[in-house]
Protein backbone atom coordinates (compact mmCIF):
# COMPACT_ATOMS: atom_id res chain seq x y z
CA UNK A 1 0.00 0.00 0.00
CA UNK A 2 1.98 3.46 -1.22
CA UNK A 3 5.49 3.20 0.06
CA UNK A 4 4.79 0.50 2.56
CA UNK A 5 6.66 -2.07 -0.18
CA UNK A 6 6.02 -1.23 -3.33
CA UNK A 7 7.20 2.28 -4.90
CA UNK A 8 4.29 4.20 -5.51
CA UNK A 9 5.36 4.99 -9.20
CA UNK A 10 5.70 0.85 -9.37
CA UNK A 11 2.75 0.78 -8.24
CA UNK A 12 0.87 3.29 -10.13
CA UNK A 13 2.45 1.22 -13.29
CA UNK A 14 1.09 -2.28 -11.58
CA UNK A 15 -2.04 -0.66 -10.72
CA UNK A 16 -3.01 0.03 -14.53
CA UNK A 17 -2.54 -3.09 -16.15
CA UNK A 18 -5.92 -4.70 -14.70
CA UNK A 19 -8.09 -3.37 -17.46
CA UNK A 20 -11.85 -2.03 -17.72
CA UNK A 21 -13.62 -2.66 -14.69
CA UNK A 22 -16.22 -5.01 -15.31
CA UNK A 23 -19.64 -4.65 -12.84
CA UNK A 24 -21.52 -7.21 -12.19
CA UNK A 25 -24.66 -8.09 -9.60
CA UNK A 26 -24.33 -10.72 -7.75
CA UNK A 27 -24.52 -10.76 -4.14
CA UNK A 28 -21.37 -10.79 -2.32
CA UNK A 29 -20.93 -14.19 -0.04
CA UNK A 30 -22.48 -13.77 3.88
CA UNK A 31 -20.10 -12.47 6.42
CA UNK A 32 -20.20 -15.39 8.51
CA UNK A 33 -19.85 -19.32 8.01
CA UNK A 34 -22.32 -21.16 7.15
CA UNK A 35 -21.80 -24.01 9.76
CA UNK A 36 -23.69 -23.35 13.05
CA UNK A 37 -20.93 -21.42 14.46
CA UNK A 38 -21.95 -18.60 17.22
CA UNK A 39 -20.65 -15.60 15.62
CA UNK A 40 -19.19 -12.43 17.98
CA UNK A 41 -21.31 -9.15 16.81
CA UNK A 42 -19.16 -7.28 14.31
CA UNK A 43 -18.27 -4.73 15.13
CA UNK A 44 -17.93 -1.90 12.51
CA UNK A 45 -17.37 2.07 12.02
CA UNK A 46 -18.41 4.26 9.29
CA UNK A 47 -15.74 7.42 8.68
CA UNK A 48 -12.15 8.76 7.81
CA UNK A 49 -9.56 6.07 8.61
CA UNK A 50 -5.93 5.92 7.54
CA UNK A 51 -3.15 3.82 7.20
CA UNK A 52 0.59 3.79 7.45
CA UNK A 53 3.71 1.34 7.25
CA UNK A 54 4.65 1.39 10.94
CA UNK A 55 1.86 1.66 13.93
CA UNK A 56 2.92 4.71 15.15
CA UNK A 57 3.73 5.80 18.95
CA UNK A 58 1.08 6.13 21.61
CA UNK A 59 2.07 9.69 21.68
CA UNK A 60 1.26 10.05 18.02
CA UNK A 61 -1.51 7.89 18.39
CA UNK A 62 -3.30 10.51 21.00
CA UNK A 63 -1.84 13.33 19.10
CA UNK A 64 -3.47 12.68 16.36
CA UNK A 65 -6.76 11.73 18.46
CA UNK A 66 -8.34 15.13 17.26
CA UNK A 67 -11.21 13.36 15.57
CA UNK A 68 -10.50 14.19 12.09
CA UNK A 69 -9.40 10.00 12.09
CA UNK A 70 -11.51 7.62 13.78
CA UNK A 71 -10.33 4.49 11.87
CA UNK A 72 -6.39 3.07 11.83
CA UNK A 73 -5.28 -0.02 9.68
CA UNK A 74 -2.45 -1.77 11.39
CA UNK A 75 -0.14 -4.70 9.82
CA UNK A 76 -0.27 -7.11 12.12
CA UNK A 77 2.15 -9.90 10.17
CA UNK A 78 2.84 -11.23 6.46
CA UNK A 79 6.41 -12.34 5.46
CA UNK A 80 5.77 -9.71 2.74
CA UNK A 81 5.11 -7.12 5.42
CA UNK A 82 7.35 -4.10 4.63
CA UNK A 83 8.01 -2.11 8.25
CA UNK A 84 8.91 -3.40 11.31
CA UNK A 85 6.40 -2.63 14.22
CA UNK A 86 7.91 -1.48 16.98
CA UNK A 87 5.11 -0.44 19.04
CA UNK A 88 2.69 -3.12 17.76
CA UNK A 89 2.10 -4.30 20.71
CA UNK A 90 -1.35 -6.05 22.66
CA UNK A 91 -0.52 -3.51 24.95
CA UNK A 92 -0.12 -0.85 22.03
CA UNK A 93 -3.56 -1.93 21.13
CA UNK A 94 -5.25 -1.99 24.34
CA UNK A 95 -4.35 1.85 24.64
CA UNK A 96 -5.41 3.13 21.82
CA UNK A 97 -8.35 1.47 21.62
CA UNK A 98 -8.81 2.79 25.02
CA UNK A 99 -8.11 6.53 23.00
CA UNK A 100 -11.35 5.79 21.16
CA UNK A 101 -9.22 4.32 18.21
CA UNK A 102 -10.89 1.88 15.84
CA UNK A 103 -8.28 -0.49 13.91
CA UNK A 104 -8.21 -2.49 11.25
CA UNK A 105 -5.96 -5.29 11.05
CA UNK A 106 -3.86 -6.12 7.76
CA UNK A 107 -1.98 -8.84 6.59
CA UNK A 108 0.70 -9.18 4.15
CA UNK A 109 0.41 -12.44 2.57
CA UNK A 110 1.80 -14.55 -0.43
CA UNK A 111 1.84 -12.31 -3.49
CA UNK A 112 0.78 -13.52 -6.98
CA UNK A 113 3.11 -15.63 -9.21
CA UNK A 114 2.83 -13.59 -12.14
CA UNK A 115 3.61 -10.23 -9.92
CA UNK A 116 6.99 -8.76 -11.00
CA UNK A 117 7.74 -7.28 -7.43
CA UNK A 118 10.27 -9.19 -5.57
CA UNK A 119 8.82 -10.34 -2.04
CA UNK A 120 9.85 -13.25 0.13
CA UNK A 121 6.86 -15.00 -0.54
CA UNK A 122 5.16 -15.64 -3.66
CA UNK A 123 2.11 -18.18 -4.43
CA UNK A 124 2.24 -20.69 -7.20
CA UNK A 125 -0.74 -22.82 -8.72
CA UNK A 126 0.66 -25.88 -6.31
CA UNK A 127 1.04 -24.00 -3.61
CA UNK A 128 -2.28 -21.77 -3.03
CA UNK A 129 -4.34 -23.96 -1.17
CA UNK A 130 -1.55 -24.62 1.30
CA UNK A 131 -0.08 -21.03 1.91
CA UNK A 132 -3.72 -19.74 2.58
CA UNK A 133 -4.02 -22.20 5.66
CA UNK A 134 -0.77 -21.62 6.79
CA UNK A 135 -1.03 -17.97 6.48
CA UNK A 136 -4.41 -17.73 7.63
CA UNK A 137 -3.54 -19.35 11.07
CA UNK A 138 -0.92 -16.87 11.30
CA UNK A 139 -2.69 -13.78 10.63
CA UNK A 140 -4.91 -15.57 13.30
CA UNK A 141 -2.35 -16.29 15.68
CA UNK A 142 -1.07 -12.54 14.90
CA UNK A 143 -4.40 -10.85 15.79
CA UNK A 144 -4.99 -13.48 19.17
CA UNK A 145 -2.03 -12.15 20.56
CA UNK A 146 -2.19 -8.64 20.02
CA UNK A 147 -5.51 -8.67 21.56
CA UNK A 148 -8.02 -8.70 18.50
CA UNK A 149 -10.77 -11.13 19.86
CA UNK A 150 -12.41 -14.04 17.37
CA UNK A 151 -15.41 -11.97 15.58
CA UNK A 152 -12.93 -9.63 14.33
CA UNK A 153 -12.00 -9.07 10.51
CA UNK A 154 -8.41 -9.52 9.00
CA UNK A 155 -7.77 -8.07 5.37
CA UNK A 156 -5.67 -9.97 2.95
CA UNK A 157 -3.45 -7.44 1.45
CA UNK A 158 -3.14 -8.03 -2.22
CA UNK A 159 -0.66 -6.14 -4.44
CA UNK A 160 -1.69 -5.41 -8.16
CA UNK A 161 -1.30 -8.42 -10.86
CA UNK A 162 -1.99 -8.97 -14.44
CA UNK A 163 -5.33 -10.32 -13.77
CA UNK A 164 -6.07 -11.25 -17.73
CA UNK A 165 -3.42 -14.10 -16.79
CA UNK A 166 -5.86 -16.83 -16.44
CA UNK A 167 -3.28 -19.37 -14.53
CA UNK A 168 -2.08 -16.64 -12.28
CA UNK A 169 -5.58 -15.36 -11.58
CA UNK A 170 -6.86 -18.37 -10.57
CA UNK A 171 -4.09 -19.14 -8.08
CA UNK A 172 -4.49 -16.12 -6.45
CA UNK A 173 -8.27 -16.91 -5.74
CA UNK A 174 -7.57 -20.57 -4.82
CA UNK A 175 -5.35 -18.64 -2.21
CA UNK A 176 -7.39 -16.24 -1.01
CA UNK A 177 -10.48 -18.45 -0.72
CA UNK A 178 -8.21 -20.79 1.46
CA UNK A 179 -7.23 -17.79 3.72
CA UNK A 180 -10.82 -17.15 3.72
CA UNK A 181 -12.02 -20.18 4.73
CA UNK A 182 -9.18 -21.08 7.41
CA UNK A 183 -10.34 -17.73 8.82
CA UNK A 184 -14.08 -18.06 9.43
CA UNK A 185 -13.02 -21.98 10.63
CA UNK A 186 -11.40 -20.07 13.83
CA UNK A 187 -14.51 -17.31 13.62
CA UNK A 188 -12.47 -14.29 11.90
CA UNK A 189 -14.06 -12.39 9.48
CA UNK A 190 -12.47 -12.31 6.13
CA UNK A 191 -11.35 -9.09 4.47
CA UNK A 192 -9.67 -8.21 1.21
CA UNK A 193 -7.42 -5.07 0.04
CA UNK A 194 -6.91 -4.73 -3.83
CA UNK A 195 -6.81 -2.63 -6.41
CA UNK A 196 -9.97 -1.36 -9.11
CA UNK A 197 -7.91 -2.47 -11.83
CA UNK A 198 -6.70 -5.67 -10.74
CA UNK A 199 -6.38 -7.77 -7.57
CA UNK A 200 -9.91 -6.24 -5.98
CA UNK A 201 -11.76 -6.46 -9.29
CA UNK A 202 -10.57 -10.30 -9.75
CA UNK A 203 -12.49 -10.58 -6.26
CA UNK A 204 -15.82 -8.50 -6.92
CA UNK A 205 -16.14 -9.58 -10.35
CA UNK A 206 -15.44 -13.61 -10.04
CA UNK A 207 -18.58 -15.45 -10.84
CA UNK A 208 -17.60 -18.03 -8.09
CA UNK A 209 -18.28 -16.84 -5.07
CA UNK A 210 -17.61 -19.57 -3.09
CA UNK A 211 -15.16 -18.93 0.31
CA UNK A 212 -13.98 -15.30 -0.94
CA UNK A 213 -14.08 -12.30 1.65
CA UNK A 214 -17.03 -10.77 2.81
CA UNK A 215 -15.28 -7.71 2.83
CA UNK A 216 -13.73 -5.67 0.26
CA UNK A 217 -11.04 -2.29 0.94
CA UNK A 218 -10.70 -1.27 -2.44
CA UNK A 219 -7.19 1.30 -3.45
CA UNK A 220 -9.42 3.74 -6.42
CA UNK A 221 -6.92 6.93 -5.73
CA UNK A 222 -9.35 9.26 -6.92
CA UNK A 223 -8.72 11.71 -3.37
CA UNK A 224 -13.11 10.70 -2.89
CA UNK A 225 -13.93 9.85 0.15
CA UNK A 226 -16.80 7.68 -0.44
CA UNK A 227 -17.18 3.99 -0.31
CA UNK A 228 -20.39 4.79 -2.94
CA UNK A 229 -20.53 7.23 -5.13
CA UNK A 230 -16.98 5.69 -6.98
CA UNK A 231 -18.08 2.27 -5.83
CA UNK A 232 -16.98 0.54 -9.32
CA UNK A 233 -19.49 -2.39 -9.25
CA UNK A 234 -22.42 -3.52 -8.49
CA UNK A 235 -25.03 -1.86 -5.84
CA UNK A 236 -26.15 -4.65 -4.25
CA UNK A 237 -22.05 -5.90 -3.96
CA UNK A 238 -20.27 -5.79 0.03
CA UNK A 239 -23.39 -3.47 1.57
CA UNK A 240 -24.44 -3.31 5.12
CA UNK A 241 -21.26 -2.13 6.43
CA UNK A 242 -18.40 -4.17 4.17
CA UNK A 243 -16.07 -1.65 2.07
CA UNK A 244 -13.20 0.24 2.28
CA UNK A 245 -12.01 2.96 0.07
CA UNK A 246 -8.36 3.69 -0.20
CA UNK A 247 -8.95 7.17 -1.79
CA UNK A 248 -5.62 9.19 -1.17
CA UNK A 249 -1.73 7.96 -0.77
CA UNK A 250 1.06 9.53 1.01
CA UNK A 251 -0.20 12.29 2.21
CA UNK A 252 2.25 13.85 4.72
CA UNK A 253 0.01 15.60 7.83
CA UNK A 254 1.16 17.17 10.98
CA UNK A 255 -0.70 17.19 14.04
CA UNK A 256 0.04 17.83 17.49
CA UNK A 257 3.86 18.03 16.82
CA UNK A 258 3.49 14.21 14.89
CA UNK A 259 4.37 14.14 11.55
CA UNK A 260 3.40 10.77 9.75
CA UNK A 261 3.02 10.02 5.78
CA UNK A 262 -0.13 7.93 5.51
CA UNK A 263 -2.74 6.87 3.41
CA UNK A 264 -6.06 8.02 3.65
CA UNK A 265 -9.32 5.71 3.42
CA UNK A 266 -13.02 5.99 3.77
CA UNK A 267 -14.58 3.00 5.97
CA UNK A 268 -17.48 1.54 5.95
CA UNK A 269 -16.68 -1.62 7.48
CA UNK A 270 -15.62 -3.75 10.32
CA UNK A 271 -13.29 -3.06 12.70
CA UNK A 272 -11.22 -5.48 15.36
CA UNK A 273 -12.72 -6.54 18.78
CA UNK A 274 -10.27 -6.10 21.57
CA UNK A 275 -10.11 -7.13 24.82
Amino acid sequence: MADHRLSKKRRYIAAATGGAVAVVGAVVAAQTSTAATVWPAQKTFTGRAFDTCAAPSPAAMKAWNTGFYGGAAVYIGGKNRGCAQPNLTASWVKSVNAMGWKLIPLYVGAQPPCQTSANPEKLTASTAASLGVTDANDAVAKASALGMKPGSPVFLDMEPYDITNKACNDAVLAYVRSFTKTLRAKTYRGGFYGFTSSSAKAVATATDRTDLPGNLWYALWDKQNTTTTDWPWGATQYTDHSRGHQYLVNSKETRGGYTITVDQDAWDGPVAIIG
